[in-house]
């Protein structure tokens, strides 16, 4: 824990009787067995990560504490991002452990993931209020891993009002987000660099984004001088904010969109022999757990196989994963198979992460969830 590791596991704990007095996500010392000081944190015992790092040092844990830490986690986010725009706070990355914070201009989207920063929450909430004072707060607390918590799930506006849909700004290109009922926070900024790189390849190219949702990447394609742009996406209400967007962007000529089950519309449009220069593919988490590994990496080779066969010669095919459970090595892996198996050869041209306001814990390689491959197709040689 002193050279940086943010968590102790139960089975790390020595056993005692005491820990079952210990209300969940209770302020505690952590101490040697010969009672040396090792840090401060909270502690759950009702979940496997049993103890989770606030400081090394003996310092009150108040709302000046994350006031501190919340105006550096600020800094980072300014200096690399020009609009108020961001993952403001990204959990052990950031010092605080179990807590997201979304910054959408006047309005933040705050999550507590566990049960220590659920019962902080009036300090964290006056520390943001004196580092960014947005005009209304919304806690997204709908996420599954508060159950293992034995926390609740809800959402709820803890100041001011939110509107039906936000606008937002990423990389010129104007979004909309639904704060209170959209995935996770209402938008995912973790893919901020990935849609301008492949933006930046658009120009004059047909696009398609599959599980495009609002149209996080095929907006800025089409922004970009893409020739055309088609989204695919289940969900009705993602694509009706993504046509929306695109009225704000000027480029609702260039945007189609097609609604249904991302692996049947690939395979429909196979059969119509279309095809694009640019194909992407951002699927929800295919692996949730370690014992749904094996069926997840499956499914992303079921993708790459049928997104693959939607490539024009010499085009770009892009697939990601938001599963930390599936590791880098095997999810290129089964992407690879899946494009082999649609009789394609290919280039690897790069390998992405998660943009910079979703910094790396260098302990924690579960901060590596999301991983991209952009690949040049090509058909197998005769």
């Amino acid at each position: 824990m002193r050279g940086g590791m943010p968590w102790v596991y139960i089975s790390d704990l020595i056993e005692s009787s005491e820990h079952l007095m210990i209300p969940p996500g209770s302020l505690v010392t952590l101490e040697t067995q010969r009672g040396e000081y090792v840090a401060t944190g909270y502690f759950n015992q009702r979940s496997q990560i049993a103890f989770r790092v606030l400081s090394l040092n003996r310092e009150p844990v108040d709302s000046s504490f994350f006031t501190r830490r919340m105006t550096a986690a600020l800094k980072k986010r300014e200096a690399i991002i020009r609009v108020p725009y961001y993952r403001m706070v990204h959990s052990e990355a950031d010092g605080l452990p179990g807590l997201l914070i979304d910054r959408f201009g006047d309005y933040a989207v705050a999550q507590a993931g566990a049960a220590g920063m659920e019962l902080l929450q009036p300090l964290w909430l006056a520390a943001l209020e004196e580092v960014i004072a947005p005009q209304a707060i919304i806690l997204r607390n709908d996420v599954a891993a508060r159950k293992l918590e034995g926390l609740k799930q809800e959402v709820r506006v803890v100041k001011g009002e939110v509107p039906d849909l936000v606008q937002l700004e990423e990389n010129g290109t104007l979004y909309l987000a639904d704060l209170r009922k959209g995935q996770k926070t209402g938008w995912f900024y973790d893919q901020r660099d990935n849609r301008k790189m492949i933006a930046e390849l658009a120009k004059g190219k047909r696009v398609v984004d599959i599980y495009s949702h609002s149209g996080g990447f095929g907006l800025i394609a089409a922004r970009e001088g893409a020739q055309s742009v088609t989204l695919v996406d289940s969900s009705v209400l993602a694509l009706e904010l993504a046509k929306k967007a695109a009225q704000l962007n000027g480029v609702e000529k260039t945007l189609s969109c097609r609604q249904g089950d991302a692996f049947e519309q690939m395979a429909k449009m196979a059969a119509e022999k279309l095809s694009f220069d640019i194909v992407l593919a951002d699927p929800p988490a295919f692996v949730k757990t370690k014992k749904d590994i094996a069926a997840g990496l499956k499914g992303y080779e079921k993708v790459a196989k049928l997104a693959a066969a939607l490539v024009e010669e010499d085009g770009l095919l892009f697939v990601a994963s938001c599963s930390h459970h599936a590791q880098r090595q095997r999810f290129n892996e089964a992407v690879k198979l899946g494009v082999k198996k649609a009789g394609r050869s290919f280039e690897v041209l790069a390998q992405t992460g998660a943009a910079g306001d979703h910094p790396r814990h260098p302990m924690l390689g579960q901060n590596e969830y999301l991983k991209g491959i952009l690949l040049k197709i090509r058909c197998e040689p005769k």
